[in-house]
């Protein structure tokens, strides 16, 4: 099992009382050392090229970000999305990690978790917000179409925030399904079940206050069988770990066993359909003790193989 990671993900400073902080990542990587000691192969995360990058993103988007890198001190980009010097190369490195992630899943079958911040699912085509830049996730599924030529890949994401940047990203390109489980009402506002693309978007919402029943019904009944009849040849996973009930940004009950349980059943997929080959990255989560619990969770059953017979 790779980690893939890097010091400029630590470096990208939000300021102060952000809820989006280093502290995020460096819980996390402290539980996974703990936890695992030797069992991980720990990968410096490389940085995404332009052409990667290029795919999920406009020109002039990236042209913007580069233009407003401060050299020195903070901006915001929107009224939550920060950049400080070193949050371009952050978002480049996160990037890049996916995106090496993906070729180590296609080429050897090896699962990877990306440990990188910014997050980077609310980011859109042209439009950095919520806490992310560049949207990683969709940089490595463009990625594995050019690069590796896979016709059907699946991007799951049980953040508690919808990924509207994903799902604006491919609701019109029916190689990627998007498949989402989120709070709603709750920021983005987007995410709704009637949102369909062109039959890619499966969107799952969650009431407030919901726990690991309503949770596991929905994805029993809804969103894994939509995963299942798409048969992907790679499924990606935006990890958001903030449905977690001590989670500060939203109203969701889960614990870490809902977080294990769900990627138990990804990666049974994965079996199934991709040959094993999935791959996830850091998304939300504001909660340190739950980042740790989860996470760990997490990457415990990725590692487990559920391959079934052929």
């Amino acid at each position: 099992m790779n980690i893939y990671t890097h010091q400029r993900c630590l470096d990208h400073d939000t300021g102060a009382g952000h809820p989006e902080h280093a502290g995020r990542l460096a819980a996390i990587l402290d539980a996974l050392r703990t936890e695992f000691a030797d069992a991980l192969t720990w990968c410096e995360a490389p940085l995404g090229d332009e052409a990667q990058v290029g795919r999920a993103h406009v020109p002039a988007f990236i042209d913007l970000l580069k233009r407003n890198a401060p050299a020195h001190g903070l901006i915001r980009v929107d009224a939550d999305t920060v950049m400080s010097p070193a949050s371009l190369e952050a978002s480049y490195r996160a990037s890049g990690a996916l995106c090496a992630a993906v070729d180590a899943a296609v080429l050897r079958n090896e699962r990877g978790f990306c440990a990188v911040r910014p997050p980077g699912h609310h980011s859109t085509g042209n439009e950095a917000m919520g806490f992310c830049l560049f949207n990683h996730v969709a940089v490595a599924a463009h990625h594995a179409l050019a690069a590796h030529g896979c016709a059907r890949i699946s991007i799951v994401d049980f953040d508690v925030h919808h990924g509207n940047g994903t799902q604006d990203i491919f609701e019109n390109e029916p190689r990627v399904q998007f498949v989402s489980s989120h709070q709603s009402p709750l920021y983005p506002g987007t995410g709704r079940a009637s949102e369909r693309g062109v039959g890619n978007i499966v969107n799952g919402e969650l009431r407030p206050g919901s726990g690991s029943d309503a949770f596991c019904a929905l994805w029993s009944s809804t969103l894994l069988p939509a995963v299942d009849a798409f048969a992907p040849e790679l499924i990606i996973i935006s990890a958001g770990f903030d449905a977690h009930r001590l989670d500060p940004l939203a109203d969701l009950n889960l614990d870490a066993a809902d977080f294990a349980w769900i990627t138990t059943e990804l990666v049974r997929l994965a079996e199934r359909h991709a040959h094993g080959r999935i791959v996830s990255t850091l998304e939300g989560g504001y909660s340190l003790a739950a980042l740790r619990e989860s996470s760990v969770a997490h990457v415990r059953a990725m590692m487990r193989c559920h391959r079934l017979p052929d």
